[in-house]
């Protein structure tokens, strides 16, 4: 696998992060190492932030540390000592790597530190890349007996002043008078100043680039052309767009329209200057060191992927690494299905409803949908109720999915009868105030551990005790449910909805809200 690249692909990742969090990040450093023809490294294990019961428990068979010692944070530093807490767990049980490196090259730290004869001990605890200690041994499969070089993409380097793409088509270059100056590092000779293009300019917004579709068709006087769709009909607007200087990018709108969410559900097209536009494989792709670096941290307010995408391939290409690529380990996907089983009999055969609660760190930052615990479920049965009405609807047909690459609709909402005024809902959730939990069943709220039996525990087996884990099966569960609700500045809710377009649910059948 590694002899078939060119090297390796590596970056520093925030480990203090969530899971869903790391997980984005990780599926972008896939993309960007399939575009350089690097091998991937992606870190040997996470930390999972609480257990379901006592810490000695979870404590006997994951390591336990101190999240703030082990990543150098200190926002849990206030937090009573057993709160701050976390469990080192490979990374092969959040998802299941095996599957991934069937069509991508990608190998964890300790791979790579094994690989080159180092001590696996020395893989960093908070995530960053020792540019030194991992860089004094030798590949062991290698006659060669020099140490691995090493090339660094600074974090500002990155798309500082620029907009980064996967690659520049040889029809942009020629397009924009691409110019090699050093090597493949290029810039564009070809600058249209024509007065679309100072329109189109002048309609971009503060401190941003790019223009969304809607505002290129005002511009471009064809707003009632069909504004996302991927036919031959935009293909006129297009043209005017290349011979002004613009090029149309791809990239991803958000269920909600939200970066926070990172799915991958919503196709779009966006326009930008050519002339601000820096390929990933043009500006890196002709390092010969053996590791590539990117240095600090680029998932904060960029879309999946952290890059936009030249063309319409490129873009199905990575949302299909995202769906199908990244598989659940089967034990998450057998247990879903068990517990999506047993939602079907607590309602009586009928379809269920599921939704998102966030509470823990959001009620105290107060980003939570409401202030209180009372409001907030109240506000989740309202739009439960909602989608009660939509499911009956669906029910019906026809049905529709997501515009996403090997879809096929998910055909339960034929099947099974919609949701019955008094049917019980699932909520997930990471509430454990015994008051509060007594509550969600008192208002008709299933919890996992409402579903989960003795033998489902010791099938699983011990990762089961850790809420990151608990919470993984809880995303696959919601995938099932017939209607689906949540905040949209959780990225477990982007998840979720990942997961029901793989499964082919219909867009009707969630509501992330912002």
């Amino acid at each position: 696998m590694v002899s078939q690249t060119k090297g390796f692909y590596a970056r520093d990742y925030s480990l203090w992060l969530g899971w869903n969090n790391m997980r984005y990040i990780i599926e972008a450093a896939v993309l960007h190492g399939r575009i350089l023809n690097r091998t991937t490294i992606i870190p040997s294990y996470v930390y999972a932030r609480a257990c379901e019961f006592d810490n000695s428990v979870c404590a006997a068979y994951a390591t336990m540390v101190n999240r703030g010692d082990a990543t150098g944070r200190d926002e849990w530093r206030e937090l009573p000592i057993e709160e701050q807490m976390a469990w080192r767990i490979p990374v092969s049980l959040m998802f299941n790597l095996t599957h991934l490196r069937e069509t991508h090259a990608v190998i964890t730290v300790s791979d790579y530190l094994r690989l080159h004869n180092i001590s696996a001990d020395v893989e960093t605890t908070d995530g960053h890349w020792d540019t030194d200690l991992y860089h004094r041994g030798v590949n062991i499969f290698s006659d060669s007996k020099s140490e691995p070089s090493l090339y660094v993409i600074k974090n500002e380097g990155y798309d500082d002043g620029v907009i980064r793409v996967d690659q520049l088509p040889q029809t942009m270059r020629e397009r924009g008078g691409w110019n090699i100056t050093h090597r493949q590092v290029g810039s564009w000779a070809i600058t249209e100043d024509t007065p679309l293009s100072k329109a189109l300019y002048d309609a971009t917004t503060s401190g941003e680039s790019v223009l969304d579709w809607n505002t290129v068709l005002v511009v471009v006087g064809d707003d009632k052309d069909p504004i996302e769709t991927e036919s031959s009909s935009a293909d006129g607007i297009i043209s005017i767009l290349e011979e002004n200087g613009w090029e149309v990018l791809y990239t991803y709108g958000g269920v909600c329209g939200s970066v926070l969410t990172k799915d991958v559900v919503v196709p779009i097209r966006q326009a930008a200057p050519r002339s601000l536009l820096r390929g990933l494989y043009d500006d890196f792709g002709f390092i010969e060191q053996d590791v590539l670096l990117l240095q600090g941290e680029v998932h904060l307010g960029r879309k999946p992927g952290f890059l936009s995408f030249t063309t319409l391939e490129s873009r199905e290409r990575y949302t299909q690494t995202v769906l199908y690529d990244f598989r659940l380990i089967d034990n998450v996907i057998e247990l879903a299905d068990q517990l999506s089983t047993r939602m079907v009999k607590t309602v009586g055969g009928r379809m269920w409803m599921g939704a998102h609660m966030r509470r823990g760190d959001f009620a105290t930052l107060k980003w939570s949908m409401e202030p209180s615990f009372e409001a907030h479920l109240a506000r989740i049965k309202r739009h439960l109720r909602d989608g009660r009405d939509i499911l009956h609807f669906v029910h019906h047909g026809p049905l529709y999915t997501y515009k996403v690459p090997l879809d096929q609709a998910d055909r339960t909402p034929l099947l099974l009868h919609p949701p019955a005024d008094h049917d019980r809902f699932y909520i997930a959730t990471d509430e454990r105030d015994p008051t509060n939990v007594a509550h969600l069943r008192d208002q008709g709220a299933v919890l996992i551990s409402d579903l989960l039996t003795i033998d489902d525990r010791r099938t699983f087996g011990w990762p089961l005790m850790l809420t990151d884990v608990l919470s993984v099966v809880e995303q696959a569960t919601l995938a099932h449910a017939a209607y689906f609700y949540a905040h949209a500045h959780s990225s477990v809710a982007g998840g979720v909805v990942n997961l029901r377009a793989s499964h082919g649910a219909d867009p009707r059948t969630a509501l992330l809200e912002i």
